[in-house]
């Protein structure tokens, strides 16, 4: 995302619009599945929910900010959560028996036969990961690249060296690296 938001810039772009909130409402990961019932389908987005402050909307700010464009988040405007979240959970879940994957519902809205939003192979392909969907050999490069920097003894004292939120693989220890070298203070070493 920070790398997008760079070339997104590069363009002349000022304001994006991005689908955050989307999958913690409409239950769109790919674990969701798994839920048993309605009432436990529901349990999980609300958690979702509370806690994306802390992972996807954070990152989304931080890596938009960072080259000065400026994000939208329509599915996380507090009167649509309100209407969303008050859907019966049980026309989010998803049931293949039923040709519902995930999202069906707030998929199902923008299915419009006259006048299309989008191409049906798009609007019901499978979800996939945000990193996931621009291909997995870079990722797996990243990988590779913190292996090489960072050493089984430096992970062995990472209990040491970061005490806070301790990196427990070298890929999350080699940005933690990257992250303090930039931001040292210990206000934004709390916010890791």
């Amino acid at each position: 995302m920070f790398q997008m938001s760079r070339k997104i810039k590069a363009l002349g772009v000022k304001m994006v619009i991005s689908g955050e909130g989307a999958d913690e409402i409409f239950g769109g990961y790919l674990y969701f599945h798994k839920a048993p019932n309605k009432e436990e389908f529901h349990q999980e987005t609300c958690r979702k929910i509370k806690a994306l402050h802390q992972y996807d909307c954070l990152r989304a700010n931080k890596a938009t900010s960072a080259w000065g464009l400026e994000v939208r988040v329509p599915f996380l405007d507090k009167e649509f959560i309100d209407e969303a979240m008050s859907i019966d959970p049980e026309w989010k879940m998803i049931r293949p028996d039923l040709g519902r994957i995930e999202k069906w519902i707030l998929r199902k809205a923008f299915d419009d036969e006259e006048q299309p939003f989008l191409p049906k192979h798009i609007l019901y392909r499978q979800k996939e990961q945000f990193s996931d969907g621009v291909g997995y050999s870079w990722i797996d490069g990243l990988k590779d690249h913190a292996a090489s920097n960072v050493s089984d003894k430096m992970m062995s004292n990472a209990k040491f060296i970061y005490p806070h939120n301790t990196p427990t693989t070298k890929e999350a220890y080699y940005y933690r690296m990257i992250f303090e070298r930039y931001f040292p203070q210990s206000s934004a070493i709390l916010t890791v």
